[in-house]
């Protein structure tokens, strides 16, 4: 109660601020949203209290611990960063700059929260459901205000309600009596989550802007559906897990994925991206007549494209080449090569190098579960 009193008397202090700096209309709408999301927070975690043990027999821990406390405050800056739908983007050098930045923060928290869980001995079940929801509610916030600005296409409000929708089927289930069977845990719906909030954060900055953001929304959102969609014939039981030959049907596609995709993807990136390069010319970009910023271009483009073939760190060169390929689109229109170029390096970063590869250190950095 004195975490949700003080979120509630902190959000009325930021909407005294932006008041003078944005007008009080439009701080007024924001208190009235980030409220009604903070107290929507303030029930999911009430409800679950129960669940702040670390084993179902396990005796309740005294306090919430600081790893909750953390996911708390990072539900709390996505209720802030909820404050901003339905409202035009903020207008200013740096008030622009705000709504992302608020999201940026709650997206470092979800790295830090487990951390500190886990290095202080608290790890709970309570811990696992407050995270699951602040990322389906930050997910969805994030994903309708990159569409109200327009930086996505709006079948990119799917991956918003993906987890709501999913949920809600579970429950139309379990009303009409059907079964609902277990979900193998997988390492990649991690990943990928944390891949899509570092998506929408850039999304929500002014930095870059259509077609490259919606191409890019278009690129993250597909792998993850379509996670969503063989979970759901998993639980729902048109798809049995655990049977001999659905599971020799995944170990089939893994390795075809391992060892033809993921290499093919890297190869094909080094093919686009020589072909789209030689194709512009040089300067590939202009920046007030300076030929310097073509060079640095260039440079950057040699050394990720090089890493990514060799395998060396092949997630990290492909983040790179996501950032250099926004700055080239800039100056440079974007047509049908460029948006399967965009679309194969961001496949490369979701799914990782594959085989024959020299150094793979990022993938398990990305899996691993800091202070484990």
């Amino acid at each position: 109660m004195r975490l949700t009193v003080g979120g509630l008397f902190t959000l009325g202090l930021g909407a005294l601020w932006l008041a003078a700096v944005w007008g009080t209309p439009a701080s007024l709408q924001w208190l009235a949203q980030s409220t009604v999301l903070w107290l929507f927070i303030y029930f999911q975690t009430a409800r679950r209290l129960t669940l702040n043990r670390a084993e179902p027999q396990s005796a309740l821990y005294a306090q919430l611990g600081w790893g909750n406390r953390l996911t708390l405050l990072r539900s709390w800056l996505i209720a802030a960063t909820g404050g901003f739908l339905f409202q035009a983007w903020p207008e200013g050098a740096w008030l622009a700059w705000l709504p992302g930045m608020i999201y940026f923060f709650g997206a470092v928290l979800d790295r830090v929260d487990g951390f500190v869980a886990r290095r202080t001995g608290q790890m709970s079940q309570l811990g696992n459901e407050l995270d699951t929801v602040s990322d389906a509610l930050g997910m969805a916030v994030a994903a309708g205000l990159a569409w109200s600005y327009g930086q996505v296409h709006w079948s990119y409000l799917l991956m918003g309600a993906a987890y709501y929708l999913f949920h809600a089927g579970l429950s139309v289930r379990r009303m009409r009596g059907l079964p609902i069977y277990p979900l193998p845990p997988a390492m990649h719906r991690r990943a990928w989550a944390g891949f899509q909030m570092g998506y929408l954060v850039v999304a929500l900055w002014p930095l870059f802007y259509p077609p490259v953001t919606r191409i890019a929304g278009f690129a993250f959102m597909l792998p993850t559906l379509t996670g969503f969609v063989i979970d759901w014939l998993v639980v729902s039981g048109h798809l049995e897990r655990d049977s001999e030959v659905t599971r020799l049907r995944f170990d089939r596609l893994t390795l075809f994925s391992h060892t033809v995709l993921q290499p093919g993807l890297r190869l094909a990136i080094i093919t686009l991206l020589a072909f789209t390069l030689w194709r512009v010319g040089f300067p590939p970009v202009v920046i007030g007549g300076a030929v310097w910023p073509s060079i640095i271009l260039l440079g950057n483009f040699a050394l990720a494209g090089t890493m990514v073939l060799l395998g060396i760190a092949g997630r990290y060169f492909c983040l790179l080449l996501i950032g250099l390929l926004g700055w080239f689109y800039i100056s440079n229109p974007m047509d049908g090569v460029d948006t399967v170029l965009f679309c194969c390096v961001v496949w490369s970063m979701l799914l990782g190098s594959g085989k024959f590869c020299l150094w793979q250190e990022d993938s398990h950095w990305i899996n691993r579960y800091d202070g484990a």
